[in-house]
């Protein structure tokens, strides 16, 4: 007995036949030719018959055996809402409207919230002339689904065609109490319109830009009211739309449509005002459009005045292209910030033109260099600092500035780098402000955080504006602290002491300056000193100071100076000398001192000096000689040397008198001595009667050549 097939026709082993001959068929079946062939091996779909009713009984029978198989049905697939539906219109195709009203309250039991039931529910109502079950039902839908436009709009149209227009607006007013979408606001509006109810219409636009505030809805408005040939009304209109949507929800095509309505009104300049308000207000991202409309506009009806207008916005462009390609440019910042300083000053009333600069600012300090290196915030600081300025001298806003001045502060790596101008520009700017200790607590961090000279000097410049001297005492106290080889600290200190009248303190200010053992700057410090004390008139102790300072230095402007301080000490019947012999005795050492340490220009400067002394005392009847110094001037003499190259070079050397006459004498000697020698070999081989040279003179003459000598070397 031969076995059955497995399920699916696939032989004993179930599985599905292995093809061993793959290759391509003689005969190829397209994809066509089997649809074909499936179609046409399709049976033909029996209809049922066409039953024709001939009485009454067999109606009943045919209803009866109907209903029970839609009650099958609905009673097997219950929440088949399409069953339902046509359980409904057979009964209504039966003029059956009281069993089609039961079918569909029973589809609301199972589904109260489906829209389909309503509308058909509603439409067979209105077939059949049943206005008042129709408004109920519709009252019923709107009150389940207030949401559904379909039903507000069947319920208006109902009846308006009616002719209920009264009732139609009341539908209208419970539906916009919903705050439904804007074809529901539009098809209100056109309603009032198409019965000439212009006010109620205009009402109905200013409800609707208050549900929905988005510009189109107050472009709506503006073509309305233009429709009506009522301009000032638009013109109000866009102000409430300008007002109102502020900055987070303003477009750019508000102000282009409102400036085309003045062009069409021939009202060029209150288009131009509109399109700078709006330029100056708006972002550039969003207003590119706004751009090129005004370009077009001036070009048609714009002077020159207005074109250059156009070129600062063109500007704008510029420095958002650079700035895109480098963030970093604090250059091209500074420059773009200032741009919109100036344009916000031309017309400072307008906050928009300080929301600009503002935000020009705030996207320029928020590129911070990322290395902690001083060069690299040199020009960001500016930034910060002139925000701060903007904020306080062009928007009054003094807690904005204040805010600006600490977050800069805290930005700043201060453990690394600081700026001192930062801090002295803080300090002024809560001065300003009458906040005199929160200037002082801001100096007094710095100076704990990063002391600088600056800030030192800074501060101190305050304190004495404010006459706060013990305050300027303490703080030069800290800085010579900080820097006590900052001569020009110890000079300031000891002129403010001087100024005071506190000579004493002054002195010693200057007495422990001086014997620092480091100082930047020795020759400035003495020279204060030794003018305070000759301004004192305690010309003993400026004679000692000079010596203190010779001790330590012989340049030729120190005796120089010392000379002339001794011209310059009045003649009392106490001194011995008069002014003139003092100075020729400093000149005299001071000339002795550089001829010793061999210094040839030093000595021509200070014989120049010398010999002016000398010149004005002579000529005004003084006792001055100037003879004296002229037999000491040099001769200018040109002469070589060799060069580490081995080649020889010209220069000017300066042969002074008193260098010749020890020449001379260094040469006599040299001669006395080849005459000794040579007269002590002939003795020693002929021995011939030679004179003697009494040995004490040789004696003295070598001393004094080899002194010679040993001076003409060093020259």
């Amino acid at each position: 007995m031969a076995e059955a097939s497995k399920p699916g026709g696939y032989g004993q082993s179930g599985r599905p036949p292995k093809i061993k001959n793959k290759n391509a068929a003689v005969i190829q079946i397209t994809a066509e030719q089997l649809i074909r062939e499936a179609y046409e091996r399709q049976g033909t779909v029996q209809k049922a018959p066409r039953q024709k009713v001939l009485d009454g009984e067999e109606l009943s029978d045919y209803q009866m055996r109907r209903r029970r198989e839609f009650e099958e049905g609905v009673r097997k697939n219950r929440s088949n809402i399409g069953e339902w539906l046509r359980y409904a219109t057979w009964e209504e195709s039966q003029q059956q409207v009281g069993r089609a009203r039961s079918i569909y309250e029973r589809a609301l039991e199972v589904d109260s919230r489906n829209q389909t039931i309503y509308i058909k529910y509603a439409e067979m109502e209105m077939k059949n002339k049943n206005t008042n079950l129709a408004r109920n039902l519709y009252d019923r839908a709107i009150t389940v689904l207030p949401r559904v436009a379909q039903f507000w709009y069947r319920y208006t149209y109902m009846e308006e065609l009616l002719g209920n227009v009264s009732g139609a607006r009341e539908i209208f007013d419970r539906w916009m109490q919903w705050e439904p979408e804007e074809d529901a606001w539009n098809a209100y509006v056109k309603f009032e319109r198409r019965y000439a109810e212009v006010d109620r219409a205009r009402a109905i636009l200013e409800r609707f830009v208050y549900v929905h505030p988005q510009p189109k809805s107050w472009l709506k408005w503006t073509a309305f009211e233009e429709e009506l040939h009522e301009y000032d009304r638009v013109r109000q209109v866009f102000g409430l739309a300008i007002d109102r949507l502020g900055e987070a929800f303003m477009d750019q095509h508000v102000f282009i449509s409102f400036a085309k309505f003045e062009v069409r009104m021939k009202e060029h300049e209150r288009a131009r005002a509109i399109y700078k308000y709006a330029l100056e207000r708006l972002p550039k991202s969003k207003s590119q459009a706004l751009y090129n409309q005004y370009t077009l506009f001036e070009k048609q009806f714009g002077d020159r005045e207005e074109i250059e207008n156009v070129i600062v916005t063109k500007r704008r462009m510029h420095y958002e292209a650079l700035l895109k390609q480098d963030s970093k440019d604090y250059d091209s910042w500074i420059d773009y910030a200032k741009l919109e300083e100036d344009a916000a000053q031309t017309d400072p009333l307008l906050p928009e033109s300080v929301d600009r600069t503002r935000d020009v600012y705030e996207r320029a300090i928020a590129e911070y260099p990322g290395v902690a290196e001083k060069r690299l915030w040199r020009r960001y600081i500016y930034l910060w600092l002139n925000y701060a300025l903007f904020e306080e001298i062009q928007a009054k806003d003094l807690l904005r500035a204040r805010q600006v001045y600490q977050a800069c502060i805290d930005l700043l790596p201060h453990k690394t780098f600081t700026f001192a101008k930062l801090w002295l520009q803080y300090a002024w700017f809560e001065i300003r402000c009458l906040n005199l200790t929160q200037a002082r607590k801001a100096l007094g961090r710095a100076l704990g955080t990063c002391p600088k000279d600056k800030l030192f000097r800074g501060y101190i410049e305050i304190e004495l504006e404010l006459r706060e001297f013990d305050r300027v005492r303490t703080l030069y106290t800290k800085y010579l602290e900080f820097n006590p080889t900052n001569c020009a600290t110890w000079i300031e200190f000891s002129k403010l002491e001087s100024a005071l009248g506190e000579n004493e303190r002054c002195q010693a200010i200057f007495d422990m300056a001086v014997e620092q053992p480091t100082l930047d700057m020795p020759e400035v410090l003495w020279k204060a000193y030794i003018d305070f004390e000759f301004d004192q008139a305690d010309y003993d102790k400026t004679r000692s100071l000079y010596e203190r300072l010779l001790d330590l230095t012989h340049h030729v402007k120190v005796w120089i100076s010392m000379a002339h301080f001794e011209l310059a000490v009045p003649h009392t019947t106490q001194d011995k000398e008069q002014p003139l012999a003092r100075a020729r005795a400093v000149y005299e050492r001071a000339y002795a001192k550089l001829k010793k340490e061999g210094l040839k220009e030093e000595r021509l400067v200070l014989l120049d000096a010398w010999l002016e002394t000398e010149t004005e005392r002579s000529t005004s009847g003084g006792g001055g000689d100037p003879a004296m110094v002229e037999r000491k001037m040099p001769k200018r003499v040109r002469r070589r040397r060799e060069v580490a190259d081995g080649s020889l070079e010209e220069y000017f050397d300066y042969v002074f008198p008193d260098d010749e006459e020890q020449g001379a004498r260094f040469k006599l000697l040299a001669k006395a001595h080849m005459w000794k020698q040579k007269a002590k070999s002939t003795s020693e081989s002929a021995a011939p009667d030679v004179p003697d040279v009494p040995a004490d003179a040789l004696e003295t003459e070598s001393k004094n050549g080899s002194k010679d000598h040993s001076e003409s070397e060093s020259e």
